[in-house]
């Protein structure tokens, strides 16, 4: 039997105490593998990062990873920050959880969209069930802004990240957005 693990790059990850708590982030040669938000404690969210991946101990991070945890404690204090830089390995992506990611990734800060209108904007209009499923494994949340992807008529959704629906609301709210104010755009292209 061949064992596939052993052919992923190796990965280091790092912790990082940030205004809403500590969050984690893991990487490898190509680029950012997961970004965990916040748990109740710190141990949980190390816990968490852990279990998705066999990681060694903690890591100082290399100049990308460190300029994005820079950006990353800027966001968390509520300052605008774009992540659309921050390389990220989407090796094992399918191709519709890849272009959704890759839309998604233009939804800039204060802004959001539909799960149906993401579904268009990659051609795929009857896919907004799909798009909740892409954004339930988003293993790059804030990085990959699935916290801006809203249902129908603007409704909140779903949120698989500790805290759920309220940890999503927080960071829309940290955006500039209230859910009774947020307007809907589609992705720029």
């Amino acid at each position: 039997m061949r064992d596939y693990r052993s052919e992923k790059a190796a990965e280091s990850y790092t912790l990082v105490p940030t205004a809403i708590g500590t969050c984690g982030l893991a990487w490898n040669d190509i680029g950012l593998t997961r970004l965990q938000l916040p748990e109740a404690r710190a141990a949980d969210t190390e816990v968490r990062l852990r279990r998705r991946g066999a990681l060694p101990s903690p890591a100082a991070p290399r100049d990308d990873i460190a300029a994005c945890i820079d950006r990353l404690i800027a966001y968390f204090d509520g300052q605008r920050v774009d992540f659309i830089d921050v390389p990220i390995d989407a090796s094992a992506l399918g191709t519709f959880d890849a272009d959704i990611y890759r839309a998604l990734r233009g939804i800039g800060w204060g802004r959001t969209t539909s799960y149906g209108a993401l579904a268009a904007s990659v051609g795929a209009p009857d896919a907004a069930r799909a798009v909740g499923v892409a954004m339930s494994r988003n293993a790059w949340p804030i990085i990959v802004p699935c916290h801006r992807v809203l249902a129908a008529h603007g409704a909140m959704g779903g949120f698989s990240a500790y805290g759920g629906t309220m940890t999503k609301q927080m960071l829309l709210t940290l955006e500039g957005n209230g859910l009774d104010m947020l307007p809907l755009f589609a992705p720029e292209q």
